[in-house]
């Protein structure tokens, strides 16, 4: 028996029309990636909040918790260890 868990992303939308389809932050321009790659880089939450002042802390939250779920219903190629 399989079973469905589906997770609802409050504050995470895909819109085809907005970003070439990419998930936003709550219809904002500002993409998923984008966040993500910004706390990659070092960057602070807070540091992200001064720079997209109309985000909130639970948006950036909201795109780590996509990320981690994404990364859970993907296979990744990484790089061969050794």
């Amino acid at each position: 028996m399989v079973t469905l868990v589906v997770v609802a992303f409050e504050r995470i939308t895909v819109d085809p029309n907005r970003m070439r389809g990419l998930p936003c932050i709550r219809d904002t321009r500002v993409t998923v990636s984008a966040v993500l790659g910004q706390l990659a880089a070092g960057r602070t939450v807070d540091e992200l909040l001064q720079e997209f002042p109309y985000l909130e802390r639970e948006d950036v939250l909201a795109a780590l918790e996509w990320a981690a779920a994404a990364a859970q219903d993907r296979e990744l190629p990484l790089a061969a260890s050794g």
